[in-house]
């Protein structure tokens, strides 16, 4: 990028949200606004990043190692190859006539362009044809409901059927609340899913991001063959300002990030966002063979 369009953009005030148009009726930028397309700001760390160099670190942080949160469709593409979407027709209702909650999903169907908080379907990592899925912070921070609970059933009864393995993205804040009870059944059906997949004899990896807590991290997310990790990810089934406020005890520093979980054994391995196709490969390639 030149130096003056550097300039343009972090320097200069935006005279309106088209930078540069003297049209009195446009809307002004705020003060400050940084340009979506160009440069985004870390969560963590507050510094400045060209939206180039992160999407070529994959969502991550150059400056502070922060691990940005991936859209769905955006992590299979980073991981696999040749994707065919499955179940995409299976989307939540409002079986309990929970009030909003029908205005909800259709905003959130009209903002992320999905249909449900979770992309399932099948493709080929390293060479190995699995079946996928990935969960979207984007839709209800990816809590599980019906439609949820059923595609991933679905995708490990699939799985069973054509003898493949399974990968499985996780990120979820749990069971979603509109759905009552009728959510969390569907921790019980995952898990029969998953216990007919391994019984099989079917490989099934679990990737837990940030963050993976409440009944996803009770059923489906704990239960496969290999638990993988990203850094720093929150992982677990109460949170932890729940915990301290249950207990009324601080907790240490890094309680129940990746890190902790891995110590104690309920994570097998951390991997860098950067080399997780290739691990994943490695992986399956194992287990599975070079090709299936």
């Amino acid at each position: 990028m030149k130096f003056e369009d550097f300039k343009k953009f972090f320097f200069r005030k935006p005279k309106n949200a088209l930078e540069g148009s003297e049209d009195p009726a446009a809307k002004p930028a705020q003060e400050g606004a940084i340009p979506e397309k160009l440069a985004v700001k870390c969560e963590k760390c507050g510094q400045i990043v060209l939206s180039d160099e992160m999407e070529e670190n994959f969502g991550v942080c150059p400056k502070c190692g922060h691990y940005k949160k991936m859209p769905p469709r955006a992590r299979i593409a980073m991981c696999a190859e040749n994707f065919e979407e499955l179940f995409a027709d299976e989307v939540g209702k409002n079986v309990l006539d929970f009030p909003g909650y029908d205005e909800k999903l259709a905003a959130l169907r009209e903002k992320t362009g999905e249909n449900e908080g979770v992309v399932c379907g099948t493709a080929e990592i390293g060479g190995v044809r699995c079946a996928v899925f990935s969960m979207d912070y984007r839709f209800i921070m990816g809590s599980m409901g019906h439609a949820v609970g059923e595609k991933i059933t679905k995708t490990f009864e699939y799985a069973t059927e054509h003898g493949l393995p399974v990968v499985g993205f996780a990120l979820s804040g749990g069971a979603r609340m509109h759905e009552g009870i009728i959510s969390l059944m569907q921790m019980a059906k995952t898990s029969a899913a998953v216990a007919k997949h391994s019984e099989a004899g079917l490989l099934y990896i679990s990737v837990l991001t940030d963050p993976t807590t409440g009944g996803v991290s009770a059923s489906f997310a704990f239960e496969a063959d290999i638990i993988m990790a990203e850094k720093g990810a929150l992982i677990g089934f109460a949170g932890p300002r729940v915990i301290e406020q249950t207990i009324r005890q601080k907790l240490p520093e890094g309680f129940q990030r990746a890190e902790f979980q891995q110590q104690k054994g309920f994570a097998d391995l951390i991997v860098e966002r950067k080399e997780m196709k290739e691990k994943l490969a490695q992986l399956l390639q194992l287990h599975c063979g070079e090709a299936n």
